[in-house]
């Protein structure tokens, strides 16, 4: 494997030395520059494509590598200014703006600076990611026939087919549409569902990326507390007959951020008080494939128990597996199957072949239920070395409820805490956290984090990023 520090320091060393040389004339071999920097190939060829993407040099297949003409002078810089005129009348003409504030997803989206542990990430660490197993799907994947032709609209069948058996019940391979990732599938369920200026009825807290969608989309989010049993139903009826709302969105196993699951005694009481206000449950079953080894049996996901055709169900592989291999899917009975099916064409076409069949490899080989097995014993053992850190060295937090998976910890502040105050003061200490605000649709009852344990390398850190933690609430309090 490459180092990426060698690759950025050659292609440094080279950026310097391109100005020696003028336009059209011919850089050294790859097998020169081998030897002359020690380096592997791959790291050359890596430096090269690095400063043929600056523009400044060209490669020839067969000739070699050559200085890039110089570049035209840049254009005069525009004035943009006229836009902020522009989205802000639009806006006032709306019933619901749809000014969008990323912030909560670009929390657990971006690469923290060097150094800093990663407590607020939403994906698991490469080391825990079953990269070989990816890497040999993905060759297999492209050497099947017709790899690279165009998949059917709703996805290729035995894809479809895996996923329905997954959800289970009576769930069919027709009912089930393949979609790029958990986000994208949401933000289809959601336009299908809701037209712009509705309520939607959400979980508080929840997950913020589903907030940006709703308001993207010119949808107003109404909150609908969640206690260690899930969602409140007598709250849940409350919403529908104050809102009228027409759909629900829930995460009824290990709910991001609580880590509730919805209760044996709620479920049935959810899908009745829905099916009676005439509305659509949006399941998003986020994290079925990240429980903890000692999670026991788990509720089959709501989708399996609905008759009625009242529950949309979203669930994908990107959590288990890695952020790039984002193939997930929508499953629904009845009308609402069609609506879904041409918006999903409409915004994205298809799923690219290359990676459903590259799906279709991986969960089709033994490496998959061994990978799971794996993450299952490595979560558990993060978990318990966070919460027992967090008890040891800032018992002042409190963590309402251990999840028997996920990946993450919902941590309450004590009073009075200034939860961005604590943010801040832990990135100077070297540890990136999640605010809990942007976790609620309304005002937040208390201040809360999100720290995460699967973004990590492992306990090392963990023990680590909670003593940075320590320094930080040191400061915020001070």
């Amino acid at each position: 494997m490459h180092d990426g520090s060698s690759v950025d320091e050659l292609a440094k060393r080279l950026r310097g030395e391109v100005d020696r040389y003028s336009p059209g004339g011919k850089l050294p071999s790859s097998r020169a520059l081998v030897e002359r920097f020690k380096v592997s190939p791959v790291t050359v060829s890596r430096a090269l494509a690095q400063l043929a993407a600056e523009g400044l040099v060209v490669t020839r297949p067969g000739a070699g590598v050559f200085r890039a003409a110089p570049r035209a002078a840049p254009a005069p810089a525009g004035d943009t200014s006229w836009q902020e005129v522009t989205l802000s009348a639009d806006a006032t003409a709306e019933l619901v703006p749809r000014a969008v504030d990323a912030s909560g997803v670009l929390a657990t989206l971006a690469a923290p600076a060097a150094g800093v542990i990663e407590f607020n990430g939403g994906y698991l660490d490469p080391a825990l990611q079953p990269e070989r197993a990816m890497a040999a799907a993905l060759a297999r994947a492209g050497r099947r026939p017709g790899a690279w032709g165009r998949p059917p609209i709703d996805g290729l069948p035995e894809l479809r087919e895996w996923f329905a058996r997954g959800i289970g019940g009576a769930v069919t391979a027709a009912e089930v549409l393949i979609t790029a990732g958990g986000q994208s599938a949401l933000t289809t369920a959601l336009r299908a569902l809701a037209p712009p200026g509705a309520p939607v009825l959400v979980e508080s807290p929840t997950y913020p990326g589903m907030l940006a969608i709703a308001r993207a989309a010119g949808l107003r989010p109404v909150p609908v507390p969640v206690d260690t049993d899930g969602v409140r139903p007598q709250l849940l009826a409350d919403a529908f007959r104050a809102t009228g709302a027409k759909v629900f969105v829930c995460q009824p196993l290990f709910q991001n951020p609580t880590g509730a699951v919805l209760s044996a005694e709620r479920r049935p009481q959810v899908l009745r008080i829905a099916r009676a206000a005439g509305a659509f449950v949006i399941e998003d079953d986020f994290v079925r494939r990240l429980v903890h080894e000692d999670a026991g049996p788990l509720p089959r996901p709501l989708g399996a128990e609905d008759t009625d055709g009242v529950v949309v169900h979203v669930c994908s592989l990107t959590k288990a597996t890695s952020p790039s291999f984002r193939v997930s899917a929508l499953a629904a009975r009845g009308p609402v199957l069609e609506r879904l099916r041409a918006i999903q064409v409409v915004d994205h076409f298809f799923v690219p072949r290359p990676l459903q069949e590259a799906a279709l490899e991986l969960v089709g080989s033994p490496a998959w239920p061994r990978h799971l097995r794996t993450v299952a014993g490595e979560l558990r053992m993060r978990r318990d070395a966070m919460a027992a850190a967090l008890r040891l060295r800032v018992p002042e937090l409190a963590v309402p409820h251990i999840p028997a998976g996920g990946y993450h910890l919902w941590v309450r502040l004590p009073d009075g805490t200034d939860e961005t105050t604590l943010a801040s003061a832990a990135l100077r200490a070297g540890v990136a956290v999640a605010p809990g605000r942007p976790y609620f649709a309304a005002e937040p009852p208390a201040a809360h984090v999100r720290l995460s344990f699967a973004a990590v390398a492992g306990l090392g850190e963990i023990d680590e990023g909670v003593r940075r933690l320590r320094t930080a609430c040191d400061e915020a309090g001070g």
